[in-house]
């Protein structure tokens, strides 16, 4: 894929507020671990190639297993993952693929769950920021060092 135009450097204060989002999503009280599951998943969904390497190698940093990482993409199915993080995968899929699930109550529930209410809004910052990032690597065509 040809590179669009650089985010970063064409609009300064747009990139500003971003990273003021993700320093916040980073001070949240949620597992970092949990937030890396998240992120890798959305970017998965979403294609972004760039978002991928850099959160699969993230979470290897703050010691996540290859295993799991590989298993995100079938969490339905490994043994991998405990109850919190398959409700907060399921809560990813919902909110980022939105037009098509429109987030039932089913998917809800089960966040309810495992989650109070102030974790269910954190965490739902945070997908909602690394869908932002995955729409301005994929839109700009940011890719992964090779």
């Amino acid at each position: 894929m040809k590179p669009r135009t650089d985010f970063y450097t064409a609009s300064p204060d747009a990139l500003k507020a971003m990273i003021a989002l993700e320093t916040a999503v980073s001070k949240l009280p949620l597992e970092k671990s949990l937030i890396e599951l998240v992120k890798l998943r959305a970017s998965q969904i979403n294609g972004c190639a760039f978002c991928i390497d850099m959160h699969t190698a993230d979470a290897i940093k703050g010691g996540e297993t290859p295993r799991r990482l590989f298993a995100v993409t079938a969490w339905r199915e490994a043994p991998f993952f405990s109850d919190r993080e398959r409700a907060a995968l399921l809560w990813t899929e919902s909110l980022t693929q939105l037009s098509l699930t429109h987030a039932p109550d089913e998917d809800y529930d089960v966040v309810a769950a495992q989650f109070t209410p102030k974790e269910m809004v954190d965490l739902s910052v945070a997908i909602s920021t690394i869908n932002s990032w995955n729409r301005l690597a994929v839109g700009f065509r940011k890719t992964p060092q090779a």
